[in-house]
């Protein structure tokens, strides 16, 4: 065996005085870090199985534990950092690809903290959203250029097939393998109650939640599992992933460990087996080619449901963007580079793609020069973290946002980054029984309600503030915008002004 040089990344320290063995530590973890010494009548613990997931310390009755960054320092190099050198260290020992969890932890301008709201004064007044009418609802789909009506006001104009959203708010593409059962349940439960969508990710969609249809997204990878004609039809709408913001480019990899009885028969592959999604979709090699699959899943769906299609933000965003419009596409879905993962090379998950802010200014502008912007809405995704992010997005062209890393949190996630590993301690990325039974989707999904009712508060508060009363007044009004601390080129992309101008 080569010799490890990787030391722990945390430390466990525990007070002595405190602690009294009831071992509930022990049973909690399952990396298995704490364990009891019999003889001494102590608990103890390793230290480089810890991923600080916060759940011995959280759980612990008498506050006896506190886990740290471990002490070890290495010379300062502000080339050759901590995580450089342990990186080399640890594909040296084992001579394969690093994996990373959750998003991209690198400290990349983030947008949306560089961006301000106006707020309207004396001539444009707000509006209190506590006394006066406020809309935040949308419909997502392809809009006509014009409506018409009969003279009794009745709408004469047939519309596209349209998904309503309560609020321009969706849960994310989280699998039902990559994240367990309750959490899938607790995701449709809350979307059901709030009256918007969640998306199946590429994994199909278990027959235990086909009753959950109308605030369903379906989705379709390239991976195809568990895509059925009946699948394609329970849904409120049919999305085709073809990129991810945290991995463009690549395909996806759900371990084997993962595919137990009931995620096999979902996803339609043997028990045991890993299910892994190629990087492109073997029948799209073109905009044609995409054109040909959209008109397939409209056919199937007997032109009731939208089409949605899903891309990493990219350079050439744009471009690909108008392409997919053209194509048929009744919504574009864009996922920064900031996006959640289960799994992802670290390599690509920190080093590919781009923000979100920028991708989304430049493919709105893009189609309203176009004169296709009405043809097709546009969803955003990739570390929406707050109201105040939506309102943003919302300003600068998006129809509504994805959550996924906020929405997992607000499950219980504590961002450990391990959920490759199937691991997880708070029972959602994970399919080990006894850790799926710690997520209870009865008390869980009652969590996501309450994130997305109060961002939905804010955000009539926040819209209110600006003198608008209606979410659709806003889309792509970047007046209501104003940058700091970004140069020319940023703010000539975004489409907004300098703060004082």
């Amino acid at each position: 065996m080569s010799l490890d040089l990787n030391t722990p990344d945390f430390e466990i320290i525990r007070n002595e005085k405190r602690c009294i063995q009831c071992r509930v530590c022990e049973k909690q973890c399952a990396n298995k870090v704490h364990s009891y010494d019999q003889e001494n009548n102590i608990m103890c613990a390793d230290d480089s199985k810890c991923v600080n997931c916060h759940r011995c310390v959280v759980l612990c009755p008498t506050r006896a534990l506190v886990i740290r960054k471990y002490p070890l320092e290495f010379r300062e190099n502000a080339n050759w950092t901590v995580t450089v050198i342990k990186e080399i260290y640890k594909q040296s020992q084992t001579g394969g690809v690093l994996l990373s969890s959750m998003g991209n932890a690198k400290p990349y301008p983030i947008y949306w903290d560089k961006i301000l709201l106006n707020a309207s004064q004396v001539t444009n007044p707000s509006i209190d959203p506590l006394r006066e009418p406020m809309e935040t609802r949308v419909m997502i789909g392809r809009k006509p250029e014009k409506l018409e009506f009969d003279n009794k006001g009745k709408l004469k104009t047939k519309m596209p097939p349209q998904v309503e959203l309560s609020a321009p708010i969706m849960f994310s593409a989280m699998s039902y393998g990559s994240i367990s059962r309750n959490a899938h349940e607790s995701l449709a439960r809350a979307a059901t109650e709030l009256g918007i969508c969640y998306n199946t990710g590429e994994g199909g969609l278990n027959k235990d939640f086909y009753k959950y249809g109308k605030n369903t997204v379906v989705q379709l990878a390239s991976g195809r599992f568990g895509v059925h004609k009946e699948y394609l039809n329970a849904g409120a709408a049919v999305e085709i992933k073809i990129g991810q913001g945290a991995k463009p480019g690549i395909g996806g990899h759900l371990p084997g460990r993962k595919v137990g009885e009931d995620v096999s028969a979902t996803r339609m592959i043997p028990v045991g087996s890993d299910a892994i999604s190629p990087a492109p979709h073997h029948d799209i090699y073109s905009i044609e080619d995409l054109r040909q699959l959209i008109y397939s899943i409209k056919e199937v769906t007997k032109y009731t449901k939208p089409v949605f299609v899903k891309i990493a933000a990219v350079h050439n965003s744009a471009a690909i963007a108008s392409g997919i419009a053209r194509a048929g596409a009744d919504a574009i879905v864009i996922d920064g580079f900031r996006g959640g993962t289960g799994a992802a090379p670290t390599r690509v998950r920190d080093n590919v793609g781009i923000p979100i802010e920028l991708a989304l200014a430049s493919i709105d502008q893009r189609l309203r020069e176009e004169s296709i912007r009405n043809e097709v809405s546009l969803i955003v995704a990739g570390s929406i973290r707050s109201s105040a992010d939506i309102v943003k997005a919302v300003a600068l062209g998006a129809d509504a946002v994805y959550i996924g890393s906020a929405a997992v949190i607000a499950l219980g996630c504590h961002m450990c980054h391990s959920c490759s590993t199937g691991k997880c301690n708070w029972g959602i990325a994970t399919q080990e029984p006894e850790l799926v039974k710690r997520l209870n989707p009865d008390i869980m999904y009652k969590r996501l309600v309450n994130l997305v009712t109060a961002w939905n508060h804010e955000i009539q508060e926040l819209l209110g503030g600006m003198g608008i009363n209606a979410i659709d007044s806003l889309r792509g009004n970047r007046l209501m915008l104003r940058g700091v601390g970004l140069n020319e080129k940023e703010l000539e992309i975004l489409g907004i002004s300098h703060a004082g101008e």
